[in-house]
Parts: C-alpha cells; structure tokens; sequence
C-alpha cells in the first residue's frame, strides 16, 4: 500500500490508509511534544506500527488520539528522551516490547484514571519488564494492584545477582556493566525505586508489604553496608519534596547518618537540604523534652 507523508510542526508524520483507517507507519523530525492526530483524509488514526517511532531521540511527550486502538512492536523503543505518554481510555492492544529501553519514562498516563496509575504503569514496562500490566481499562482496580504487588515481590526478594551471568555471556553489559558490584547496584536501584514508588501509592498495600518495602529502604539508608535507598533519593529526587520525606519518616536518617548525609548533599539540593536540618532539630527538641521528663 502506499505510504504518504503529512507534515506537523517539527517535523512528519508517515502514514498508509488501511481498510478506512489510518495507520502511522513512522515519523521524521525533532519534535519534543507530539500530539497525533485523530484523523487523517477522513479515516480514524486507529494504529502506530511497529518501530514506528523507534529510536527519535527528541521525543520527551506524545499524546495518541482516542481512536487508537493497537500500538504495534517496539513503537516506541530506544527513544532515550521520552517522559510521558498519554492514552484514552479503552483498551489498546500492545505488541512486544512497545517502550524497550525508554529509560526516561515516569508515566503512562490514562484519561480518565488517577494520576499515581500513570507512574504504576511506567513501572511495570520500565523497572518489572511485566507488559501484561501494560492494561488501560484495568489499571488501578483491585484485581490489578494484586498483580503489580505479586511481581513487585518477586523483584524484592529475587537474587541481587540474579541474571548476572546471562548479561555477560549476551553482551548486555553495554547496559548495565560487567563488574558485579555495579550489577548489584544497580539491581538495588530498581528494587529502591519500585518501594519508594509504591509506598507513596499505597492504595491497597496490604500491611506486611509495606512493612517490607519500609524494612528494605531502612536497610539501604546511609551509614549501611549498601546505600541505595540514600543513593537514589540524592542523586533523583532532590527536589521532589514526597521522596525525602519519606526517607526521613521511615527513620532512615539518625543521629549517626545524618552527618554524613548533610555532608553527600553539599551545596546541592537546598530544600532537601533545608528539610533534613529542621526532622533532626525537631527530633532532637522532642528528645530532649521527653528526657527532661525522666529527670
């Protein structure tokens, strides 16, 4: 069938007419935020195609119309750049890996749907590589959180080593790095971001869960053998106030840590910064209050 172009600012979208809908079979350009169109000469924009906007470095947003209803393999694979996708919603069928390697994505977003299933969603395709949670319609029900909490389990007590050998033989190290402590790392990492991130979406989280979740990031805070937990809301979220203060609520910063931890921020991150000097002064004013008692 023959393909035909249609130009948008920064940049063109290719495209075919297949049985009265439009098909979006690639896209040329530098274009950061993309809003596709709904329709094209008169027929529904129902499909993107496989690899059709595979590897377009400068995408960081794209919006799909509500008349999309199949995303096809790799649509959006190795675009580095990408923050958010938005989606209508109903449901939409997902070839194989849609966003592979889209290391940048935070949300997938529903209309229609609370936000924190945006950042569920990223998640699962991101972090779980479980594209079975890759639902529209389902996101955020019961039924589904089950299934985010039963493989978020999984990774939390898998093996931090676990695929280490297969990455070096494959030649995954590209990605990840061949020396196992920066395979563990990095292991940790993800494991860090998926508790944090679901025990600030707590809908649903049963009680021995979160227990756990809290348990691990206490066990990576600073001062410890591995200090991913500290790692990660340093070096990502310095400026997001919900991440510290929940470092903070969990008990991860002491007496003993916070020294250390004022001295990894520096002059960076002033709010944190700001907040972590205010938790100890009121933790140590509360201290003082109740020792004042005994005597």
């Amino acid at each position: 069938m023959t393909e035909k172009r249609l130009d948008m600012e920064n940049g063109t979208i290719r495209y075919r007419i297949e049985k009265d809908r439009a098909v979006i079979t690639g896209f040329q350009g530098f274009a950061a935020n993309l809003a596709l169109p709904a329709q094209i000469e008169g027929c529904a924009v129902a499909v993107v195609d496989r690899k059709a906007f595979l590897s377009r470095k400068s995408l960081c947003t794209i919006v799909m119309p509500d008349s999309v209803e199949e995303v096809g393999d790799w649509a959006f694979a190795h675009c580095d750049s990408l923050r958010e996708v938005s989606f209508p919603g109903r449901q939409v069928r997902f070839g194989r890996a849609v966003f592979k390697d889209c290391s940048s994505l935070g949300r997938i977003a529903v209309r229609g749907k609370a936000a924190f299933c945006a950042e569920l969603l990223a998640a699962a395709v991101t972090m779980m590589d479980a594209y079975y949670l890759l639902n529209l319609c389902g996101a955020g029900s019961g039924e589904w959180m089950e299934q985010w909490d039963i493989r978020l389990l999984s990774i939390l007590r898998a093996s931090d080593a676990e695929g280490y050998i297969s990455q070096s033989v494959y030649g995954e190290e590209d990605y990840i790095g061949t020396d196992l402590e920066e395979f563990t790392n990095a292991r940790r990492k993800v494991k860090v971001r998926l508790a944090f991130l679901r025990l600030l979406h707590s809908r649903g989280l049963d009680s021995s869960l979160r227990a756990e979740l809290e348990q691990y990031l206490r066990n990576l805070t600073k001062g410890q053998a591995g200090e991913e937990a500290w790692q990660v809301v340093r070096e990502e979220h310095g400026s997001h106030r919900e991440y510290y203060s929940l470092f903070a609520e969990l008990g991860c910063i002491s007496q003993d840590n916070f020294p250390g931890i004022l001295g990894d921020i520096g002059e960076n991150s002033p709010e944190m910064k700001a907040f972590f000097l205010k938790y100890m002064g009121e933790q140590r004013t509360e201290t003082d209050f109740f020792d004042g008692l005994e005597l």
